[in-house]
C-alpha cells in the first residue's frame, strides 16, 4: 500500500507540505478487524499538531498520519457476526487514514449515507457528533432560541449551524471574512458578524433585540467576550481553542448573568458515557435522511496522497472552509513510487 508515514517530527507547522507518501507493507487485520480500502481522507487541525509531536496522543514512531476516512470493505472479521460485508461503503476514524488501506474495529465504522460520496462522508466522524452532542446533550437547545456559532465556516462550525437550525434555533454565525459569512448563510445561518470587528458583541445584541443569545458554540476561545452578549440563563459551550489561547474567564459575569460554562469532549464519551453514542448517531442519520444536514466539503479538490500536505497547509493557514478532504483514487494503491 501507500501511506504518509511519520518517522520524525516536523519542526514547523508550515512544513506540512513536505509530507509525502511512500510504499509500505499492506496492513494485516486481526480476527476482529476489517480491512478497508480508503477512498477519501479528511484533514483536521490536530493532524498538524500530531506531525509536529505536539498533540496529546502521539503514537510511537514511526506511524501513519491521518484520522478520518471513508472507503470500501475489503475483508471482514473472522470472528463474531460482522455488520458489514465485503464491498460495503463505510466511514470512520482511526490512526493511519492518510493511506490506501487501514485496519479498524467495527465500533469505529458507520455506513456511508445514501447518495453521499466518499469525500462527503470522510469528514463526518469527528465534527458532526461533536456539534450534535454539544447542542443537544449538553446545551439542550430549544426551538426559538438564539445560538451564536463562532468560526461558523469551519468544519465544526458548519455542522453546528445545520444542527441548530434543525433544532429550530435562530443562528448568528461569526467568521473572519465576508466570504466566509456567505458560506455560513449558505448552510443556514440567519445572520453573520465579523468577529475581528471590535463592535461584534454589540452587533449580536442588536440582532437579538438587546436580549443576547441563549447558547454560544465556541471552538475558538471567545468565552470572555461572548459573555457580553449572552442572555440570562445562557449556556456557553467550550468546544476547543483554535485561537491558540486558553482563556481566563471573569467568573463574576457567570454569576451575575446566571449562565453556564459547559464543556464537550466527544471523544471521551466512549469511556465515560458509551450509552449516549448510539443515540447521537441515530439522530444524525435521521437529519441526513430528512435533508436537514448536508455535506460540508470544501470546494477545492485535493487528489491523491501526494496532496495531503497541501491540504493540511491550506487548513492551517485558515484559507479554507468546512471539511478539507483528500480523494484517494483506487489506482493509487497500485502505483509505484
Amino acid at each position: 500500500m501507500r501511506g504518509i508515514q511519520v518517522s520524525k517530527y516536523l519542526e514547523k507547522a508550515e512544513h506540512v507540505d513536505h509530507l509525502a507518501p511512500i510504499s509500505l507493507p499492506d496492513p494485516v487485520p486481526s480476527h476482529s478487524q476489517y480491512l478497508i480500502a480508503i477512498r477519501a481522507a479528511a484533514t483536521n487541525f490536530f493532524d498538524i499538531l500530531q506531525v509536529q509531536g505536539k498533540y496529546q496522543h502521539q503514537p510511537p514512531l514511526p506511524w501513519i498520519s491521518g484520522m478520518e476516512f471513508a472507503g470500501v470493505v475489503l475483508k471482514t472479521p473472522t470472528s463474531g457476526s460482522p455488520r458489514y460485508k465485503i464491498g460495503d461503503r463505510v466511514f470512520g476514524a482511526s490512526q493511519g487514514s492518510y493511506a490506501t488501506k487501514i485496519c479498524v474495529s467495527e465500533d469505529t465504522l458507520h455506513p456511508v449515507p445514501e447518495g453521499w460520496s466518499f469525500e462527503d462522508a470522510a469528514g463526518l466522524y469527528v465534527t458532526v457528533p461533536t456539534s450534535y452532542a454539544a447542542l443537544t446533550v449538553r446545551a439542550n437547545v430549544q426551538p426559538g432560541e438564539w445560538v451564536l456559532v463562532h468560526a461558523g465556516a469551519g468544519g465544526v462550525g458548519l455542522a453546528a449551524i445545520q444542527v441548530a437550525k434543525a433544532l429550530g434555533a435562530k443562528v448568528i454565525a461569526t467568521a473572519g471574512t465576508e466570504d466566509k459569512l456567505r458560506v455560513c448563510k449558505t448552510f443556514g445561518a440567519d445572520h453573520g458578524v465579523i468577529y475581528t470587528n471590535k463592535t461584534w458583541t454589540q452587533e449580536v445584541l442588536k440582532l437579538t433585540g438587546g436580549r443576547g443569545v441563549d447558547v454560544v458554540y465556541d471552538p475558538v476561545g471567545l468565552v470572555d467576550l461572548s459573555m457580553k452578549c449572552i442572555n440570562w440563563n445562557g449556556r456557553i459551550l467550550v468546544i476547543g481553542f483554535a485561537g491558540g489561547t486558553i482563556e481566563k474567564v471573569a467568573l463574576n459575569r457567570v454569576l451575575l448573568k446566571n449562565i453556564s460554562l459547559v464543556g464537550i469532549h466527544w471523544g471521551a464519551y466512549q469511556k465515560f458515557e458509551p450509552e449516549k453514542i448510539e443515540g447521537v448517531w441515530r439522530d444524525i442519520f435521521r437529519l441526513i435522511e430528512e435533508g436537514k444536514f448536508k455535506p460540508t466539503v470544501y470546494n477545492q479538490k485535493f487528489n491523491g496522497l501526494a496532496n495531503v500536505g497541501k491540504a493540511l497547509k491550506a487548513l492551517g493557514a485558515r484559507e479554507t472552509w468546512g471539511k478539507v478532504v483528500v480523494s484517494i483514487p483506487e489506482e493509487e494503491d497500485r502505483a509505484k513510487l
